[in-house]
């Protein structure tokens, strides 16, 4: 395999974590900066494939980030579309 692809995601405590997507890899790491989770990364790898041949020339990272938001009905100030209007108040 020359390719590995990990999942980033922010974490209140940890700073970031990263998880290897492919299921025959274990690999999972923290850091509290986005360098030194790369480093960790690295180090990660270097522990699961014991023969350094094996471990893939590629990392992809790829940055999820979760965002919130919420939908209040009439709150845009613009006309509805007929399945957005909220209920008639009784």
């Amino acid at each position: 395999m020359n390719e590995i692809f990990f999942l980033i995601e922010e974490d209140i405590e940890a700073g970031y974590t990263a998880r290897a997507v492919d299921v025959n890899y274990s690999i999972f790491t923290e850091g509290e900066t986005v360098e030194e989770l790369k480093k960790n990364i690295l180090e990660a790898m270097q522990c699961h494939f014991e023969d350094a041949q094996y471990i893939p020339r590629i990392i992809r990272l790829h940055f999820v980030k979760d965002e919130v938001m919420h939908y209040a009905p009439g709150c845009m100030g613009e006309q509805q579309s007929e399945g957005l209007r909220p209920a008639p108040a009784s």
